[in-house]
């Protein structure tokens, strides 16, 4: 039995070994003596995230070695900081923060761009024992409000702006129309001033961050228990109720740790970079703490994947700074296609120490996959995972075993994941056949254990449909030697005719074809057959095309695939596809869109302005 296998049968047959022995790459103040009880993890173990991120590594003397690399090409500045240097600012932000009255338990939300300081904040929280909540950066007032009167911070940390390739984005004053709004209080918002827009403090309630940190002695870490929430993380489209995804100190730090050297390969030293926002999952896991606990170096990059200043931006980076490790999400990669499609960019740079190219966040579709393979000549890794669960359910785990690729998959379950796919009776499905994809319970360490103030909705939203399952809310099934193909969310299955067909299959196909860049396929309504599906593709840099001789061909090519039965005939180009600013394809909102129904602009949109051309393009057919 081969290294991967070995781990996962035994995370799966011996969970507590397996857990057991992770857990002592982790510097604990309590070593937990349980590994699960009362349905969580290391219950009665003590420790302090921050330690385990910082300090240990200053103490074993790798404090000169390079902890976070800034890289912002939209300000022009870089700047590296060493542990020790990282750790002093960790320190003197958390003693300004104990100084205002934080505490073990008190919730402390940051809305920031991706600065060092937003880094600085999180760890600060971890390091006194609070509860951070990162809000995106930019978010419009009304969101931010009401995940201020969800999380009732103590203390908001922001700053005076953003900066986009093209704009300033002014932060200030959408904090304080959200202050306005919200019916909670904070003691007090902490303001770091950016050259570039300098902001008007409210007096009594606002503190210059540079000011109040240079006053404030350093704090030591304050010791939690395993099962405290580190912090709370609001999932994306959120609307009405806020539905905050909660994560505890232990098993994530333990879960993170593990997952660092066994899924993504990297050691202690390297440099490993998540080309993400501090706002997503993605951020907290892989650009803050991950990294940070396993000793490397993390890339903080302030800037786009094209137009900042080109799509070699990301080589750039990448050679610069001696990347080992990138993970990014599709829509990155198909952005730099789009604009560079035969790869020029990337051959001004020497990437020769790039080893892996990991991708998350939406589908990977094989096109994409195949593009960047013959680009980079290194593995390309698709692999899954959510919010929720805070780190890989399936990938193609490097550190232990590397397994052979296969397109359209992300290899499969990460040890502790135990997934299964299920018809709507609950059965367990062949391989090959299409059902829900589920993980059998207990949920392995770092993945979520409740929904802040809302444990009815935790089981309601995950629990209930399937018991003893997690239901991820997506698709998708096994094939014969246990890969996992995830198709898309649930609700993406469209019913033609009876007839239930998934626009992931499709949008495969249309993104196959040598003139597209990126696709998506909805399901509108229809009369007679009660769905049909309607694809929207963005044509890559210099390509083209009669829109028409276009659709023809792309109906052909689903037509040869899928079947006729598949009854896919409208395809619209357009200039660019609605979007969340993690790279979600709003593909809900398009469907309501198509469907003549009502919607509400999603919180998470990255350009308001692209809803309105889906429904001119619409329109037109």
């Amino acid at each position: 039995m081969g290294g991967f296998d070995e781990a996962y049968r035994q995370s799966i047959e011996h969970p507590d070994e397996f857990w057991a022995e992770a857990a002592r790459g982790i510097d604990w103040d309590v070593a937990p003596a349980t590994v699960f009880g009362d349905g969580r993890w290391f219950p009665d173990g003590r420790l302090n995230s921050c330690h385990n991120a910082l300090d240990r590594h200053v103490a074993a003397g790798c404090g000169e070695q390079a902890a976070l690399i800034y890289d912002s090409p939209v300000t022009g500045v870089v700047r590296t900081f060493t542990y020790t240097e990282l750790l002093d600012q960790v320190t003197r932000t958390a003693g300004m923060l104990r100084d205002l009255g934080v505490r073990a338990g008190d919730t402390v939300v940051i809305y920031m761009p991706m600065v060092p300081e937003a880094v600085v904040a999180m760890l600060a929280c971890a390091r006194l024992g609070a509860v951070h909540s990162v809000v995106f950066g930019g978010f419009a007032a009304r969101e931010l409000a009401v995940r201020i009167d969800h999380a009732r911070p103590k203390v908001v940390m922001s700053a005076s702006c953003g900066i986009e390739p093209a704009r300033v984005v002014e932060y200030k004053p959408l904090l304080d129309a959200a202050l306005e709004q919200a019916a909670h209080r904070p003691d007090r918002c902490v303001i770091l001033q950016r050259p570039q827009c300098v902001a008007g403090l409210v007096e009594g309630r606002d503190l210059d961050w540079a000011e109040a940190v240079r006053g404030a002695e350093p704090a030591a870490c304050v010791s939690v228990a395993a099962t405290d929430p580190l912090y709370i993380l609001y999932t994306s489209g959120t609307t009405g109720s806020p539905k905050g995804v909660v994560r505890d100190n232990g098993g994530h730090a333990v879960a993170l740790h593990w997952s660092m050297a066994n899924v993504y390969g990297a050691a202690p030293g390297e440099v490993y970079w998540a080309a993400s926002d501090v706002g997503w999952v993605v951020g907290h896991s892989y650009i803050v703490y991950a990294p940070l606990l396993a000793g490397c170096t993390t890339v903080l990059y302030e800037g786009k994947p094209v137009g900042t200043p080109d799509p070699g931006a990301f080589w750039r980076v990448v050679s610069t700074h001696g990347v080992r490790t990138l993970f990014t999400a599709p829509t990155a990669i198909r952005a730099i296609k789009k604009e560079d499609p035969s790869g020029n960019f990337a051959k001004k740079w020497d990437l020769s120490g790039l080893r892996y190219l990991f991708l998350a966040g939406e589908r990977l579709d094989p096109d994409t996959y195949h593009w960047a393979s013959d680009l980079l000549g290194i593995p390309v890794i698709d692999h899954w995972w959510q919010t929720e669960t805070g780190w890989p359910i399936a990938a193609n785990c490097v550190g232990l075993e590397p397994l052979p690729i296969k397109p359209g998959s992300p290899t499969r379950p990460v040890p502790g994941w135990d997934v299964h796919i299920l018809d709507a009776d609950g059965n367990d499905l062949p391989p090959g056949v299409d059902g829900a994809v589920t993980v059998k319970l207990p949920l392995p360490p770092g993945a979520l254990p409740t929904l802040y103030r809302d444990d009815d909705r935790y089981r309601r939203s995950y629990l209930e449909r399937y018991p003893g399952h997690y239901l991820t809310g997506d698709g998708g099934h096994l094939d014969a030697d246990g890969y996992l193909y995830v198709m898309g969310r649930i609700d993406d299955v469209i019913n033609v005719a009876g007839h239930r067909l998934s626009t992931g299959a499709m949008e495969e196909v249309i993104a196959a074809h040598p003139d597209v860049a990126e696709c998506a396929v909805i399901g509108v309504a229809d009369q007679l057959k009660g769905q049909l599906p309607m694809g929207f593709v963005v044509l890559k840099a210099g390509a083209e095309r009669d829109p028409e001789e276009l659709e023809r061909e792309l109906t052909a090519l689903v037509r040869e695939r899928i079947g006729p039965v598949a009854a896919f005939r409208r395809a619209v180009v357009v200039a660019r596809l609605p979007k969340t600013r993690s790279g979600k394809i709003l593909r809900a909102t398009m469907r309501d869109i198509a469907d003549g129904n009502p919607y509400t602009m999603p919180s998470t949109i990255e350009d308001p302005a692209t809803l309105p051309e889906i429904a001119e393009a619409i329109g037109g057919k």
